[in-house]
């Protein structure tokens, strides 16, 4: 067994290998504090046959007993990965790929597992870095390894690896940084309107954490690393690449010069088709057939990269730091709460806005500290948004990723939950896609809050920023549309306000970017989202001053705690009886603060009423029409309202100077009275009542 450890940001982290899980090709075990993680990396022996590209999978097990829960549901077993299971590893995925070596074909898996959590520290930055180490000792091809902190913003002073506490509660910026020694290579941030320049220091403090977390990683591999395994040299033989290139590199520069993207994915396809035929024998071996295509693929990013980086000429002939034409509507579907239309070149995203009541909230049985959610926002990416076909099966790990990253975007923003107590829901309907479909999923959902009446405190904006780098030569591309992510070497989304960032995401396909290029993307990004936010304005400038006629009504009223009882009723009778005849959803707090969410303001007024009643301290003076409970010879028990009884006593079942000979002359059990409250003996809990209408004056 090796155990070696570092303090980043205060804490130390210790690595353990050797003990547990000897049989995959490298086996971490990570702690911090009582969090501890064991990650685990296996790699395919072979590569299948046919296999044309790195197939890694990265899961996160969230086990419940690591933070001492049993687990929700009928079966007891976690099952399906929660959304913070998925966020955690597409976090380790995603900086992690680009760094093993092209070629390299076999498969692998990391297998992430929570052990414990101690709710002070966020298991994902030590997932990411057990993933790195367990990579780094084993024999898989690996070109890190990485280290990876949480920065947040207290106080206006930058804090490494904050508690989540803190970061929930104090914080102003919540930044995941990943990198090697040399570079940043992901980000992942949620602010509250920070300023491109602290994001920027924030950066730097990060990755002189993340130095001390890679040194100790190589340190553990010096000691009980394995050889990697060898990589067959990934490259195209000159000779056909000359070939490919004599033949059809002139047909393929004009094919990528079309300014649509589905006309030029059919010109490409279209000569990469004639060239195969051409080129391709039909008894020609597979590894020829596999050549041919390579080098088409590599003429095409060539010349696409070429024609951005040095003629400066984009794919659809924009300026680097010019965004796509875009159009904004709203209000464009009825019944919904909210809805807009955002359009961004080829990329078009509708979102639709839906109100509920406090009881809608979302309840998180996973292994943090928020136990539920008030604003969840959904994004789908169906085939048809890119011409294809597929099967839709429910979200898949991109959909989440995005749908969390619009939902940090939005989140600062939002009224609080004092002011505006609905639960609101979001969905992005991405229905075109040539790039930054989750950016303009932001710009929608903002345009929908407005639309349906939402408060918010400034509209927000985002896109997508690219890079093109070779050499120490490098141009900064701003709204980068499909192309240019899928031959570039960055995709940077920044978000926020005209006042600064509420989200950032950063993935690389390169081994790092600097602190000047990252600086350069910020302030180019900025500039974009002032521009989008102007066009944005243009369909709706601020929120709508009334909710949507569609929406929920929803009041607010305060009750004694020690009345909650009353309102609820025996097996919930009353409050059941009250939701069943007004349609209301009547959410009751432990404070005794009660949410009544009702199709309309008539419904609510009269829950409202209902419960005011209920709870209202009686008072001398006041008149109840009430139920007979009970008769002696003495009185009649009435029920002024659920819980309470009063007396109306023989004497004052007639009026004054006028005698009774029996009770039940006048009243009997059942009838229904109208009494006024004569009096109120605290000391001994007893009311008393004098007849105001008798049952048969009614």
């Amino acid at each position: 067994m090796n155990t070696i450890e570092v303090e980043v940001g205060g804490q130390a982290i210790s690595l353990e290998t050797g003990r547990l899980a000897k049989q995959a090709n490298g086996s971490v075990l990570v702690r911090s504090g009582d969090t501890v993680v064991l990650a685990t990396a296996v790699m395919r022996d072979e590569v299948r046959e046919g296999q044309d590209f790195f197939p890694l999978t990265v899961d996160v097990e969230e086990r419940h007993y690591a933070a001492g829960k049993i687990p929700g549901g009928f079966i007891k077993r976690e099952s399906r990965p929660s959304e913070k299971a998925i966020l955690a590893a597409r976090q380790i995925d995603r900086p992690l790929r680009p760094l093993f070596p092209k070629g390299f074909m076999n498969e692998v898996h990391i297998v992430v597992t929570t052990l414990s959590v101690d709710f002070e520290q966020s298991y994902d930055v030590l997932a990411t870095i057990g993933a790195s180490a367990a990579l780094t000792i084993s024999d898989i091809p690996f070109g890190g390894p990485v280290g990876s902190v949480h920065v947040g913003r207290i106080d206006g002073q930058l804090v490494v690896n904050p508690t989540l506490e803190e970061l929930q509660d104090e914080s102003d910026m919540d930044l995941v940084v990943t990198g090697t020694a040399d570079a940043i290579v992901m980000v992942e941030a949620g602010a509250k309107q920070v300023s491109e320049s602290v994001v920027v220091d924030a950066l730097r403090l990060a990755h002189e954490e993340i130095k001390k977390q890679v040194a100790v990683q190589l340190a553990l591999r010096d000691q009980v690393g394995k050889p990697k395994h060898e990589v067959p040299a990934w490259v195209v033989d000159e000779g056909v690449l000359e070939e490919v290139r004599t033949e059809f590199g002139a047909a393929l520069d004009a094919a990528t010069q079309a300014p649509g993207k589905m006309e030029r994915m059919a010109a490409t396809a279209e000569v990469k088709r004639a060239a195969v035929e051409q080129l391709v024998a039909v008894d020609a071996d597979a590894e020829r057939s596999a050549q041919v295509r390579r080098a088409l693929a590599k003429i095409e990013k060539d010349i696409i990269r070429d024609r951005i980086a040095v003629k400066k000429i984009r794919p659809d002939g924009r300026a680097t730091d010019e965004v796509r034409p875009i159009s904004c509507e709203v209000g464009l579907i009825p019944r919904t709460h909210g809805s807009a239309l955002f359009t961004r070149g080829e990329t078009q995203a509708m979102s639709l806005l839906t109100l509920g009541g406090t009881g809608e909230f979302q309840r998180i049985d996973g292994l943090g500290i928020e136990d539920k959610k008030r604003y969840i926002h959904h994004y789908n990416f169906p085939p048809y948004s890119v011409g294809e076909t597929g099967f839709m099966r429910g979200p898949k790990r991109r959909d989440i990723g995005h749908g969390a990253l619009a939902e940090r975007a939005l989140l600062p923003v939002l009224p609080s939950e004092l002011d505006f107590p609905y639960t609101i829901r979001i969905v992005s309907e991405i229905l075109e896609s040539n790039g930054s479909s989750s950016m303009a999923s932001v710009c929608g959902s903002s345009l929908s809050l407005m639309d349906a009446g939402v408060q918010i405190s400034a509209p927000v904006a985002g896109t997508a920023m690219g890079l093109i780098k070779e050499g120490d030569d490098y141009v900064v591309l701003t709204d980068i549309a499909g192309v240019e992510d899928h031959l570039g070497d960055m995709d940077f989304k920044v978000a926020g306000t005209a006042d600064g960032i509420t989200a950032l995401q950063m993935d690389i396909k390169i081994t790092g970017v600097t602190f000047e290029i990252l600086t350069e993307a910020l302030e180019q990004a900025r500039k974009a989202r002032l521009h989008i936010l102007d066009k944005m304005a243009s369909a709706i400038a601020e929120p709508r001053s009334e909710l949507s006629q569609w929406a929920p009504r929803i009041f607010t009223i305060q009750i004694n705690p020690d009345q909650i009882g009353l309102v609820i009723g025996k097996g919930g009778e009353t409050i059941r009886g009250m939701t069943e005849e007004f349609s209301a959803d009547i959410d009751i707090q432990d404070d005794g603060t009660i949410f009544i969410c009702a199709p309309d303001q008539e419904a609510a007024e009269g829950v409202i009423e209902r419960i005011q009643s209920m709870t209202k301290e009686i008072e001398v003076g006041d008149v109840f029409a009430g139920r007979v409970v009970k008769t002696t010879d003495f009185g009649a028990f009435v029920e002024l309202k659920k819980g309470t009884d009063g007396l109306l006593h023989i004497s004052r079942l007639a009026p004054k100077g006028q005698r009774v000979k029996s009770v039940e002359d006048v009243v009997k059990r059942g009838d229904t009275v109208t009494v006024e409250v004569v009096e109120i003996d605290k000391t001994r809990n007893r009311i008393g009542l004098r007849l105001l209408k008798p049952p048969e004056a009614e």
